[in-house]
């Protein structure tokens, strides 16, 4: 094992802070992705934390503010699971600094996604004890590590709009795939926001903060902005990429066999995937894998028969709303690099 317990064979962007994503031929394997191979996407260092000295402050518009322990937390509300696709932000980035180059930004490629078997309590159960005032309308989340990304340097602070945050499906998480948080991925607790993008899931979470406004924080007022027209990011759009064959691979004619996944984003479900092995002239549908619910990815496959020659693969996913991905990087192009979630192209050799 490497750094973090993590496979060998993880693609390490920087070890301190510690990014890294898994091979793509690795998040083919199994619909739940093994701990070990489960991408880390950290600001700064990963903070040493006492489980048993942890506690989850509740504070801002709240008719009764909490101090809970992490006892107090798995006592004294039901337990729930929710399997959960994470995605990166800056997934697929690989793709849009193709079109121009991005200073400054991890050159994430298609590994920056993984799901898991998260188990917690529900974020709107502890919510709704700590009773959030009528003018509530944000809840920020604080954790301790501090990011020298951020200008200045300050602890990782961002916010999710407040009927989000009570839907249900929110989860305060201590366990991923039936073993405890590891440090790298959050523990003692984090929160996990399905349908996000990742930089809402905060980890290390100390503090929750019920707010009238979004939090103004760095990574929420600054980072994670599309602009223009400066939106902050939140729900995930419709994305599918190719896990297998991978760019570059040297292929014998005939039968190929492709594989991938595809993530509807905020409670959206797949409905299709379309695999073209011809650059986009021709297009067959892909069979879609046993869904495990609506906040997870979907695996795909489908056989092309390719001839000799230099082939390149494309794939697209569309929802239950009809919608699709937009098909080139280009017009998604944006100085952070953020969410890249047009048509994946894979280049292939085949003799």
């Amino acid at each position: 094992m490497g750094s973090w317990a993590k496979r060998d064979d993880m693609i390490v962007h920087t070890a301190e802070p510690y990014n890294a994503e898994a091979p793509m031929t690795t998040l083919a394997e199994c619909a739940l992705t093994p701990v070990e191979a489960f991408y880390a996407r950290n600001h700064g260092p990963v903070p040493d934390l006492d489980p048993d000295v942890w506690r989850l402050e509740l504070t801002g518009l709240l008719d009764r503010p909490q101090s809970l322990s992490l006892e107090r937390l798995r006592a004294g509300f039901a337990p729930r699971e929710v399997v959960a696709t994470v995605q990166c932000a800056g997934n697929r980035r690989a793709g849009l600094l193709a079109v121009h180059d991005i200073p400054g930004e991890i050159p994430w490629g298609s590994g920056a996604i993984s799901t898991a078997r998260w188990t917690g309590v529900s974020l709107a159960d502890v919510l709704a004890e700590a009773r959030p005032r009528p003018d509530a309308a944000h809840v920020e989340f604080a954790a301790p590590d501090v990011s020298e990304e951020a200008c200045p340097p300050q602890p990782y602070v961002v916010s999710i709009p407040l009927a989000k945050a009570i839907a249900g499906e929110a989860l305060l998480a201590w366990a991923m795939n039936d073993r405890l948080l590891p440090p790298v991925h959050g523990g003692p607790v984090r929160v996990v926001v399905p349908g996000y993008v990742g930089a809402r899931s905060v980890k290390w979470v100390s503090r929750v903060t019920v707010r009238d406004r979004p939090s103004d924080g760095y990574f929420q007022a600054v980072g994670y902005r599309l602009t223009p027209p400066g939106l902050q990011l939140g729900p995930a759009a419709i994305n599918c990429d190719v896990l297998v064959p991978g760019e570059g691979s040297v292929l014998p004619a005939g039968p190929v066999t492709v594989r991938g996944y595809a993530f509807g984003g905020d409670g959206r479900d797949v409905t299709r995937v379309d695999v073209s092995p011809d650059h986009g002239r021709t297009w067959r549908q892909a069979d879609l894998g046993p869904g495990a619910g609506p906040w997870a990815w979907r695996h795909w496959h489908t056989v092309l028969n390719l001839p000799a020659g230099e082939a390149t693969i494309m794939a697209r996913a569309w929802d239950n709303a009809a919608a699709c991905q937009p098909e080139r990087p280009e017009s998604l192009w944006n100085p952070g690099g953020y969410v890249n979630n047009s048509w994946p192209r894979v280049r292939v050799v085949v003799r």
